[in-house]
């Protein structure tokens, strides 16, 4: 029997290299004699670097640039084998973990670093960039972004206006003479885990304001601010972008870089095809996904959404094991046969990551017995009580919450 193991990052707890192996052993505690196939996998936020530098055998490139705080910060590009192509994780910059939450403030954090990174990539001579966008910190709509490859913006009085976000509101002007002229020379493709606008209900600030620090007035102040910047730019460039699909990624990254003629894509489908995922699934019988927190935004491009839809296009059955969920589980049913979620009792979201190595392995491997018991499979249960030793003995009992 042949398991794919295809999960995504558990965010702030484990990486999807992390999760994927402890997803195996706890399938091979269960069933030693299972072949398990480990796809660790991203969709555009943390982890793509990593996921598409292993799989194609690539190597980093390490540079200086500003964090989402305007501080100086050693951070990193990749350049995949073969020596064409580079990879640009914005977490890596403005990533939300990187950002004490006592810090976060959407009308300070800027992505200038971004921009920076993108123009050093550029100066190096590469010519093709994949930028995956998704879990920043920042609300800008790149702003900052653009500022760094030599876009200019400029109040009334014709004072050129800092890359912060309380400046978007001071917009007049927009000058792309001093573009970067290597941006227009360049294929530059976005992966992303969302298809959000830049502006209005489903936008940015509305949907992803919240976890970056922003109030309920301040989500509108955000997309008055941002609808503004768009106005000003697509009147200097005539076009229409803050509607696209993905404008909204990486609090309207995406509508900056696909104004410069970037185009967007599914982070998660892009990552599957450097990684081969369809080549691992051709052979499985089943396939196991998961993420750190299922809500509703899964459906709209992540990881496991897209693991579990290729899996059964294939008519193979895909189990999903996630941190935790939100409402709107029933949904996923189309997708997946089984849902779980790890934490298996009340506990805080510290002592979740605290033992997410623990509680993953344990859901994993109930499934697992399951899995056996159905297929007529001899449980191995010595080899379990083995196993479980290493992980069990990480786990402290939780604090239940009042």
């Amino acid at each position: 029997m042949k398991f794919v193991v295809a999960p995504d990052a558990f965010k702030g707890s484990l990486s999807a290299a992390e999760a994927a192996a402890i997803m195996r052993d706890a399938i091979l505690a269960t069933l030693p004699t299972a072949k398990v196939q480990c796809v660790p996998m991203a969709d555009g936020g943390e982890g793509t670097l990593d996921a598409l530098v292993a799989s194609t055998q690539g190597h980093l490139v390490r540079v200086a640039v500003r964090n989402a705080q305007n501080q100086p910060c050693e951070t990193c590009y990749g350049v995949l084998g073969g020596g064409e192509t580079a990879v640009i994780e914005v977490a890596q910059v403005v990533g939300l973990t990187t950002v004490p939450e006592r810090d976060r403030n959407p009308f300070t954090l800027t992505t200038y670093g971004v921009g920076q990174l993108i123009a050093h990539a550029l100066e190096a001579g590469y010519r093709k960039l994949v930028i995956g966008l998704g879990g920043s910190a920042t609300n800008d709509g790149g702003f900052g972004l653009l500022q760094a490859l030599g876009v200019e913006f400029f109040n009334v009085a014709g004072v050129k206006i800092p890359p912060f976000p309380a400046g978007l509101k001071e917009i007049h002007r927009v000058s792309f003479d001093h573009l970067l002229p290597a941006v227009s020379k360049a294929e530059i493709w976005l992966a992303s885990d969302v298809d959000n606008p830049l502006c209005g209900k489903d936008g940015c600030s509305a949907v992803f304001g919240p976890q970056k620090g922003a109030t309920p007035k301040d989500i509108a102040v955000l997309d008055e601010a941002l609808a503004h910047y768009a106005d000003v730019i697509e009147a200097e460039r005539s076009g229409q972008w803050r509607h696209c699909p993905g404008a909204g990624a990486a609090g309207g990254m995406g509508f900056a870089l696909q104004v410069l003629g970037a185009k967007m894509g599914s982070g998660a489908k892009l990552v599957a095809e450097y990684c081969r995922l369809d080549q691992a699934l051709a052979d499985a019988d089943w396939v196991f996904t998961g993420e750190g927190r299922t809500d509703p935004q899964t459906a709209r491009g992540k990881v496991p959404h897209y693991v579990g839809t290729v899996a059964g296009r294939l008519g193979i059955p895909c189990v999903l094991i996630s941190g935790s969920f939100t409402d709107g589980v029933d949904a996923l049913y189309d997708t997946f046969v089984s849902v779980h979620a790890a934490v298996n009792c009340p506990m805080s979201v510290a002592d979740a990551v605290e033992n997410a190595e623990a509680l993953l392995f344990s859901a994993t491997r109930n499934v697992a017995r399951l899995i056996c018991r159905a297929s007529s499979i001899e449980l191995d249960n010595q080899n379990v009580q083995h196993e479980m030793v290493g992980h069990v003995q990480r786990i402290r009992t939780p604090e239940v919450e009042e």
